[in-house]
């Protein structure tokens, strides 16, 4: 599968171990290669625009080096509930108030890819719908405490604890909200 990628050295822009391994699990060969970029984003952006931004933020850190034969894949992921914008917690008191703040209600998941190439850039966004159930204080404080999800865009994983026992549902891509839309992107390496 993904025939029209053969000669092309895939790079992955991302520290992120689940990102890497739905890469691996679509069968793709790549290496990781990072850079490390402020996630600053001007003010006025919609809430889907803002990954994206990110994503090809992260991408421009390539531009000067990239090779004709790469494809860089970098990619962003927040948390919007409201109009208030989650990305990952700075410490555990910020992680206890993201969860209080998601628990009983519904938020949206958006990740932002940009796939760079020397010839080609293309960026795209993915939405899906998560609904919390109520979480207790003891419930949130344990997952935060045994599961530590300072890594995390809204400091949750939903593969983790808190959406065995917290998601009511999903309107949307799960892959998504595990932090790539993998289906999506599998589309989008196809037409590359």
């Amino acid at each position: 599968m993904l025939d029209n990628l053969n000669d092309i050295q895939i790079l992955l822009a991302s520290k992120s171990p689940r990102r890497q391994e739905m890469l691996k699990d679509l069968g793709l060969d790549f290496k990781i290669r990072t850079r490390e970029v402020e996630e600053i984003y001007p003010e006025g952006l919609k809430a889907e625009e803002i990954p994206v931004y990110l994503a090809e933020l992260k991408a421009a850190a390539f531009l000067a080096d990239i090779k004709s034969n790469e494809l860089v894949i970098t990619a962003d992921t927040i948390v919007c509930v409201d109009d208030l914008i989650l990305g990952k917690p700075t410490d555990r008191d910020d992680a206890v108030k993201m969860l209080q703040t998601l628990s009983g209600r519904s938020h949206r998941v958006i990740s932002g890819v940009c796939l760079t190439s020397t010839s080609k850039k293309v960026s795209f966004s993915t939405t899906t719908k998560v609904h919390f159930k109520n979480l207790s204080d003891e419930e949130i404080s344990y997952y935060i405490d045994t599961f530590k999800p300072f890594d995390k865009a809204g400091a949750y994983g939903i593969q983790e604890w808190i959406g065995f026992i917290g998601i009511d549902g999903i309107e949307g891509s799960y892959f998504n909200v595990v932090g790539l839309p993998i289906q999506h992107l599998y589309q989008e390496l196809s037409k590359f």
